[in-house]
């Protein structure tokens, strides 16, 4: 009886010392930082394609049987200025559609930058109110086209969203291409 719970004893112990505990915790960290990237495409506050920057160069020096090639860092690079143009350009850009005057862009900038400061709340309105003060202030509009272009900054800052997310992912495929195909 005891030679049996003995033998099941070595049994699992072998198992457990033969589980490549190195490799999956590289891949749960991988896994985890792209997650919370593109998690983090969404939130404010969370540097999504930059954590998934992140986990594909973290991955490859701690893991280099499955590491990215220099082709495919190159192109996670160029994902992430891409992702950031856009992110910046975006509620500037519309803005800009909607007949914003220059200080209405301004305005759109400046807002974004203190709206940061307020929470998800402060990242719609900011740049609202900060195009529209500008507009009424600076460029003397009236209310009306002042806030038709503010809106668009925030149609622009939506759509430059639903792109970041597409970039993200983009990112998250090229990451997992190299890593694991190429």
């Amino acid at each position: 009886m005891t030679e049996w719970i003995t033998s099941a004893w070595d049994a699992t112990a072998h198992f457990f010392t033969d589980i490549p505990w190195g490799m999956w915790g590289v891949w749960t960290l991988t896994v985890c930082l792209l997650m919370v990237g593109l998690i983090g495409s969404v939130v404010p506050f969370l540097p999504g394609p930059l954590l998934i920057f992140i986990a594909g160069i973290v991955h490859t020096f701690l893991r280099p049987e499955s590491a990215m090639s220099l082709w495919g860092i190159v192109i996670l690079s160029l994902w992430l200025v891409i992702a950031y143009v856009i992110d910046f350009a975006s509620g500037m850009m519309g803005a800009r559609w909607f007949g914003a005057s220059r200080w209405g862009i301004a305005g759109v900038f400046i807002g974004g930058i203190v709206g940061m400061f307020f929470g998800p709340f402060g990242l719609i309105l900011g740049p609202l109110i900060g195009g529209i003060a500008c507009e009424l202030i600076f460029a003397k509009k009236q209310l009306q086209p002042a806030a038709k272009s503010a809106w668009g900054s925030l149609l622009g800052a939506g759509v430059g969203l639903v792109v970041r997310v597409i970039v993200s992912l983009a990112m998250i495929a090229t990451f997992l291409l190299d890593a694991l195909l190429w």
